[in-house]
């Protein structure tokens, strides 16, 4: 398998808020702790080890070691998780929803970034253990979301009824979703250990949160993840004095709308809600809402007055859950972590959230933004060469991509600048003469201009179109591979499920981005193979 590589802020396909972030401008500086180079680390850790109670760590190994029970798990991730213990022992932590076998391939690259920045760090520290955490979304409750994977052109969808948390989601009609797929795949021992690997996952576990630790664990088996399903009462336990501030004070509300003014020239990813809390039943999530000094449950009618729901809180932590702004808050409450990584759209959210981390006296942790890659066949790399393209020309708006090439390979120059500058050099003599006589005349002057500009712009457009027609068919091969590689215009990474690159070349694909996908880089990676 070969490769190459794009930069991110050359992609096309990141928010200028994450190409800011990517550049280091100054005025974001603010907005995160350390930028995440291997160097800032020693710093981090040193933070972190002050600023984690070590109590903490036992209460997360139990924890872990329970929802581990029933797994068969490898020497190393056992490993890693009794490491957690030690007061040298540090985690590198990614998120993400429990999409239907995986979702999208960048689930994969996720925990790719995560186990390969684990690596590095022990070559740079070896004096202190590194964790990679997946940390599955169980209190989600979006379930239209996360119910389908894509394979080629179907979409293979688990259709049934959902309320509240995904993680809790019994999995006993997944059966009818592995019938669907087996009609899908092909034939080969690939093929079959997909199948296989779907039935172990999905029907033979009772819930959704089991069903993809099972996935994630047999897919990355050999490389040490550890995974957290944060909804469990021992380690909500460890979050009640937080949740009590939200509820009281209403903390991530007050701090995010503080720092909204340093992101105004910026989309913003997540609005702070006065309280930033669910009420978690096992088929109900909805908002905490404060009125009058009273706590209502969205939807339901389930009231509580301020001493009622801190008695709630301190008997049932489990009924409280974090919402995006709070999931975070959780997740550094619970972990000796040094590092988040993240899409694009979670580094941004995860910008408006330092100062709030200040208030609770948390270490914020440093933002890597995660590998992203582009799989491509050796077949479609060859029909690359031949049609004279490179991969950053794939990453163009398909309509840019035709124009460009069609001006490359016309043998007219489809540029006027030329004539338009020997125009305006023409009407600048005639401007001189309407300076001298009525205005009405210098009016009819730049009136004539605009029009003979706006001719030649539609000469230029109607001369492109037409060599549109000429090389038609050359066109539409690189409209063909475009399409095969940004199905719909869309990243790969996005869309495709790994599946359909596993039976085609088995445990390989997830050795060969192990090999080269680089945290660090910053590169979008093409791997040929």
């Amino acid at each position: 398998m070969s490769n190459d590589c794009i930069t991110y802020q050359n992609s096309g396909y990141f928010s200028k808020l994450i190409v800011d972030y990517l550049d280091e401008k100054p005025e974001l500086k603010s907005l995160y702790n350390r930028f995440p180079k291997l160097n800032n680390f020693e710093a981090q850790i040193e933070e972190k080890s002050n600023n984690f109670p070590f109590e903490n760590r036992q209460i997360l190994v139990s924890a872990l070691e329970k929802q581990y029970e029933n797994f068969e798990i490898s020497e190393y991730t056992s490993q890693n998780i009794q490491f957690l213990k030690q007061s040298n022992t540090f985690t590198i932590t990614t998120g993400h929803q429990l999409n239907l076998f995986s979702g999208p391939l960048y689930f994969l690259y996720k925990i790719v970034s995560t186990i390969n920045m684990c690596k590095e760090l022990k070559l740079k520290f070896p004096a202190q253990n590194f964790v990679p955490i997946y940390w599955m979304a169980t209190e989600d409750h979006d379930f239209d979301e996360i119910n389908y994977f894509n394979y080629h052109d179907k979409k293979i969808q688990w259709n049934r009824e959902s309320k509240g948390a995904v993680g809790r989601l019994a999995t006993e009609e997944s059966a009818t979703v592995l019938e669907t797929f087996k009609k899908e795949v092909g034939l080969g021992n690939h093929a079959t250990y997909l199948c296989d690997l779907f039935e172990k996952a999905y029907v033979a576990h009772q819930n959704l949160a089991d069903a993809t630790r099972y996935l994630a664990n047999e897919l990355f088996k050999n490389d040490g993840l550890v995974i957290l399903d944060g909804d469990a009462d021992e380690l909500k336990k460890l979050f009640i004095p937080y949740v009590k501030r939200e509820l009281v004070e209403q903390i991530s509300h007050q701090k995010v709308t503080e720092t909204l003014p340093k992101l105004t020239e910026y989309t913003l990813q997540v609005n702070p809600r006065a309280i930033n809390l669910f009420y978690l039943g096992d088929n109900l999530r909805e908002r905490i809402i404060n009125e009058n000094g009273n706590y209502y449950v969205n939807s339901t009618s389930i009231v509580f007055t301020k001493a009622e729901i801190l008695a709630e809180l301190e008997k049932n932590p489990t009924h409280f859950s974090p919402n995006v702004l709070m999931r975070p808050v959780y997740q550094e409450v619970l972990l000796p972590n040094l590092c988040y990584i993240g899409g694009g759209g979670e580094i941004a959210y995860w910008l408006q959230l330092k100062s709030t981390f200040e208030a609770y006296n948390l270490t914020f942790p440093m933002l890597l933004l995660r590998n992203s890659a582009l799989l491509a066949t050796q077949k479609q790399a060859a029909k690359l060469s031949k049609l004279a393209l490179n991969w950053e020309d794939l990453f163009l708006p398909q309509q840019s991509l035709l124009n460009k090439k069609t001006k490359e390979k016309s043998q007219f120059t489809i540029d006027f600048k030329a004539e338009k500058e020997h125009l305006r050099l023409q009407f600048k003599r005639l401007y001189l003469m309407a300076n001298q006589t009525d205005k009405s005349f210098f009016g009819a002057v730049a009136a004539q201009e605009k029009k003979q500009i706006k001719g030649l712009d539609t000469l230029e457009k109607r001369l492109l179109k037409a060599e549109k027609r000429v090389l038609s068919n050359e066109l539409s091969q690189i409209t063909g591979l475009q399409n095969e590689l940004f199905p719909k215009g869309i990243l790969q990474e996005r869309t495709a499920n790994f599946a359909m690159y596993y039976e085609a070349f088995g445990p390989t694909l997830i050795e060969q981005l192990l090999t080269s996908l680089q945290p660090f880089a910053q590169n979008f990676t093409i791997l040929v193979y």
